[in-house]
């Protein structure tokens, strides 16, 4: 039971920090639209965000199946 509740704890904690992760993401966009920059540093950000975005679903993903196999 004991490991049950670890696991919990670890899942709870571990998902905290990936809605964190999409939350910093999303708080990245709206400082970059507060930026006045070329268009092509313009597209250098949003391919940033898009491999943030890509990396966090990987991420997410991964702890899915962590604790879907436990």
């Amino acid at each position: 039971m004991e490991q049950i509740e670890y696991q919990d704890y670890e899942w709870a904690n571990d998902w905290k920090t990936i809605v964190e992760i999409f939350d910093t993401i999303d708080n990245l966009k709206f400082l970059f639209k507060q930026l006045d920059v070329s268009y092509l540093r313009e597209m250098q950000q949003k391919i940033l965000v898009l491999n943030l975005e890509k990396y966090a679903c990987s991420l997410q993903n991964y702890i899915i199946e962590k604790y879907y196999r436990e």
